[in-house]
């Protein structure tokens, strides 16, 4: 039992379980009725997302201080009592259950999910490495 951090749209790992979607918005052009079967996700949870803005920042970042700054600017999100109660949540979990979270971004390394992954082992969350 453990979370996986995958790139949303992409073919499932064996025992995965439920994939949740840490995105803003929903993927274009596919119905709501495909989200779980075209693998994009199967609950879509926009609360540990980077607000608009938020995601601006990370869009303009071309240096390595850009992003630096994004990387605050989402931690510190991420501290609202809201979500970090759902970080909570899923770091507990993540010792009874098997899922995932997920973005759209190919790269993890340019993503707030590298962030979310460093913000859940903070709390003690098992990761699949």
């Amino acid at each position: 039992m453990a979370i996986r951090i995958v790139r949303l749209g992409t073919e499932r790992a064996s025992g995965e379980g439920l994939r949740i979607g840490t995105v803003r918005r929903p993927p274009r052009g596919v119905p709501k009725t495909e989200f779980a079967s075209q693998n994009w996700y199967d609950v879509w949870y926009p609360n540990l997302a980077p607000s608009v803005e938020t995601m601006k920042t990370a869009q303009a970042a071309e240096t390595p201080a850009q992003w630096a700054a994004f990387g605050r600017k989402f931690k510190a999100e991420m501290a609202d009592p809201d979500a970090s109660r759902s970080l909570d949540l899923l770091a507990a979990l993540s010792h009874q259950s098997a899922f995932s979270i997920g973005c759209y971004c190919k790269d993890e390394s340019h993503c707030h999910r590298s962030f979310l992954r460093e913000l859940l082992k903070a709390r003690g969350a098992k990761i699949v490495d």
